[in-house]
């Protein structure tokens, strides 16, 4: 164990405007970077901005065929359009780790997360949320800030 600070903590229920989509892992770079730019877009047209930094969620973890949500937090419930989805982020109890470093190295640490889960008597309830708090094209790898969050039963 790395000694992670890792949380517990509770989390209110969170309005989103998001498009789901699946694709192997390989793509998911720049079906991520689309739909950001296809939401961001939207918000602008509906003179919003987002209520905090994008984000994906995975509902599956298979690497060929990943089921993902990639959206962004909004202040308040708005309409869809196209393949752009109201919904909600659930609130309730989420295991929540700030990573900094490259997206590569991420496994190690959903690792580490599942471990101190366990010794916890936690179980994940199937949708890990992945907030990117900056991008590969602002910053170097290794200043990649990435909020983990599981939601947890």
């Amino acid at each position: 164990m790395m000694g992670l600070d890792i949380k517990l903590v509770e989390l209110g229920v969170q309005p989103v405007l998001s498009i789901r989509a699946r694709a192997p892992f390989d793509e998911l770079p720049l079906l991520i970077g689309e739909s950001h730019r296809k939401i961001a877009q939207y918000l602008e047209e509906l003179g919003e901005k987002p209520a905090g930094p994008p984000y994906t969620a995975y509902y599956n973890l298979d690497m060929l065929d990943l089921d993902v949500e990639i959206g962004f937090p909004v202040a308040k419930p708005l309409p869809g359009k196209d393949d752009i989805k109201p919904g909600a982020v659930p609130g309730g109890s989420y295991v929540s780790f700030m990573y900094k470093g490259p997206y590569g190295m991420m496994e190690k640490i959903y690792m580490e997360i599942f471990g101190w889960m366990e010794e916890k008597g936690l179980e994940p309830a199937g949708v890990y949320y992945e907030s990117y708090y900056n991008a590969p094209n602002e910053v170097a790898d290794s200043e990649l800030l990435t909020r983990i969050s599981i939601p947890v039963k």
